[in-house]
């Protein structure tokens, strides 16, 4: 089971496996081609309340984490990413510029824990 993250302006690589798009909202300057997706599952992403409020602001990072942790749990997306790990490799796909604190991180955290 393995699970990658990318920032979607990263180039495609072989070893991505299946890449799914887990932003609820469309990347800036990027076509479809060139984000080479195999998924957009947007219902995965943080509620737009939350991504607002949390701001990329490292000062909120454990705050967001936890929220965010919360609005996966019950999420039926989850389940049926989790089984797209369990047949393949797959890469998180995420806009952010910032790598170290972004909803890409907390999910791979979630989807690889033990259910």
């Amino acid at each position: 089971m393995a699970v990658h993250i990318k920032r979607v302006y990263d180039e495609p690589e072989a070893g991505d496996g299946e890449r799914i798009l887990v932003d609820r909202l469309w990347p800036r300057g990027v076509s479809k081609e060139k984000a080479a997706f195999d998924a957009w599952m947007k219902e995965l992403a943080p509620t737009s309340e939350l991504r607002k409020w949390f701001d990329h602001r490292p000062e909120r990072w454990e705050e967001f984490k936890e929220r965010y942790r919360d609005e996966l749990h019950g999420n039926p997306a989850v389940d049926v990413l989790r089984d797209r790990i369990r047949a393949g490799s797959v890469t998180l796909l995420y806009g952010s510029r910032n790598r170290e604190f972004n909803h890409a991180l907390v999910l791979a955290d979630v989807l690889t824990e033990k259910s």
